[in-house]
């Protein structure tokens, strides 16, 4: 979503050279191309306006010292002043009430209410909180199906509608069924319209004096450009809200509500939302955040990432087996490509790489859903002596395999070449490889350890 904003704001980098202090004479032009950026990302311009006369009160005068070119220490006055416009931190849930904590979503139609909270169900699952859902969407068809639907993948409880029963109602017994069946967290998903209406912010204004939630979170499409900054005002002015939830960041526009909501609500950003999977939700934070934005890539979030998807125990046994001279074989190979899977492919991670290395992993060959599946389809076609062995894959086994797999030689052998250059990967990493990454990116990014 910000390669855009990233591409121009890199080259702000190399428009300074050879100045010993930042002047506003010499940082005029990269201002200039700032303020093109962020008004071409769809940021608001009150916004843009404020985050310039920022920049220009910090900048001017900042020595340039060390190895930094005055490129790189006007870069480290916009990376601050993003992570001020964002939020400084993290803002988590509060949820320090007496059982139940309500929780109450709010926004337009098609902002991914729905979903959003069924995700965060499942965060809330994952803290081992007893977490009920309840849909007070009685407009929108399928509205309340596809919550229960989402509660039962998340493993949450799940509040029945009767037919006919209107919104208000269904809170209030809601709420005391979370009571009385001693629920942590109760999540009310509410209707939304096409656009902000009376009607709507009435309904929401009941709904929250009914329940009197701890959280109220607005949930944005950061799709919606200028029009998020509008819609988030009029929530902002009929609601008492708590914090915001970005959806969609994972999407092809240009991403400036993720730069404005904040700043026009008072509120933090809490939440981002990435694609449909159930656990395509996380934490904001505003400096990692920052740092995508400026392609210096969130290795953090990279890192809790795998994390949560790789199995310690199979890593350890594969790294074992590579140090000890044994090899990497296709089914290693397997099992690495279907954790890939898991942690919802390349493209999941490539945002929160650092621009060069993102740029080198374009090159390679991109691994979605689907190209896994037909990767693992392949490797299931082989005997257990081909993988263990790929060096007897030839020409008449490569026709087997294809056909047994539905696929084309020519896939058979693209995937051989992936595994070559995963295995070659693989040897350099066994023989201290790593090392020598790890401190590269150490000279890359001076405050890691």
């Amino acid at each position: 979503m910000f390669d855009s904003l990233t591409g121009r704001l890199s080259r702000v980098v190399k428009t300074l050279r050879g100045e010993a202090r930042l002047t506003e004479t010499n940082i005029a032009d990269a201002l200039r191309e700032v303020r093109m950026a962020l008004l071409e990302a769809d940021v608001a311009l009150p916004v843009v306006k404020a985050f310039i006369d920022r920049i220009r009160e910090k900048a001017v005068g900042e020595e340039v010292i060390g190895s930094l070119t005055p490129g790189q220490a006007l870069v480290g006055v916009v990376h601050r002043e993003l992570i001020a416009l964002m939020g400084e931190h993290n803002e988590a849930l509060n949820l320090a009430v007496q059982p139940p904590a309500v929780v109450l979503m709010a926004g337009l139609q098609g902002a991914g209410k729905t979903t959003t909270a069924a995700k965060l169900a499942r965060l809330l699952r994952e803290q081992k909180k007893k977490v009920l859902l309840a849909s007070c969407d009685v407009y929108r068809p399928a509205a309340i199906e596809q919550l229960r639907v989402l509660a039962g993948q998340v493993e949450a409880d799940f509040h029945p509608v009767t037919e006919g029963e209107q919104p208000l109602a269904i809170a209030r017994r809601a709420l005391e069924f979370a009571r009385t069946h001693y629920h942590d967290v109760l999540i009310v998903d509410t209707a939304g319209r096409l656009a902000v209406d009376e009607a709507m912010m009435q309904e929401i204004r009941e709904l929250h004096a009914a329940l009197l939630p701890v959280e109220t979170l607005f949930v944005v499409d950061a799709m919606q450009g200028q029009d998020a900054v509008n819609v988030a005002r009029a929530f902002a002015d009929a609601l008492p809200l708590t914090g915001v939830v970005l959806t969609k960041l994972d999407g092809d526009a240009r991403g400036g509500a993720a730069l404005s909501v904040r700043h026009i609500t008072g509120k933090p950003i809490k939440f981002a939302g990435t694609g449909e999977k159930i656990n395509g939700l996380e934490a904001f934070h505003p400096d990692r955040m920052a740092s995508r934005i400026l392609g210096m890539g969130d290795v953090l979030s990279l890192i809790e990432d795998v994390s949560k998807s790789v199995d310690r125990d199979e890593a350890e046994k594969l790294a074992r087996k590579v140090k000890s001279g044994k090899g990497f074989d296709l089914e290693d190979f397997k099992q690495q490509i279907a954790q890939m899977r898991k942690m919802g492919g390349m493209s999941a991670l490539m945002d929160k790489l650092p621009a060069q290395l993102a740029q080198a992993a374009q090159a390679a060959p991109q691994m979605e859903d689907k190209t896994i599946r037909r990767l693992e389809g392949i490797i299931n076609a082989m005997t257990p002596l081909e993988r263990a062995k790929p060096e007897l894959i030839k020409a008449s086994r490569k026709r087997r395999i294809a056909s047994g797999a539905g696929v084309t030689v020519q896939e058979v052998n693209r995937l051989l070449n992936q595994f070559e250059q995963t295995q070659k990967m693989m040897k350099m990493v066994a023989k201290g490889g790593m090392a020598k990454m790890m401190r590269g990116m150490k000279g890359m990014f001076p405050g890691m350890r």
